[in-house]
């Protein structure tokens, strides 16, 4: 039971982990939110890892689930709509030409 918990919060850590790296590492636009997505997937599996083996009668951690799925859903429409507003407007996604997006 407990070994199935630990390699969910191992690929947790992996999943973060990449997707700090590729967060921090990249210039395109698209890649940030990917890694971006990628470190609120691995919050999603260890809060199903932890709801599963703490309390698995209780909803709550379904809800939370379906909370952190919904603020993925939110920030990747937002995000794609401002690349794509981005790219039409100055034909690329990269994160060093957007200094103009101030003010």
């Amino acid at each position: 039971m407990t070994l199935i918990l630990i390699l969910a919060l191992v690929t947790g850590a992996i999943l973060f982990g990449v997707g700090v790296y590729g967060a921090l590492s990249q210039t395109n636009l698209v890649m940030i939110m990917m890694g971006v997505e990628l470190i609120l997937s691995a919050g999603m599996v260890n809060l199903v890892a932890f709801w599963r083996f703490l309390h698995p009668e209780s909803y709550s951690g379904q809800m939370f689930v379906l909370v952190v799925m919904t603020v993925m859903a939110v920030e990747l429409a937002v995000g794609f709509g401002v690349a794509i507003a981005r790219f039409r407007a100055k034909g690329s996604v990269e994160m060093e030409e957007a200094g103009d997006l101030k003010g």
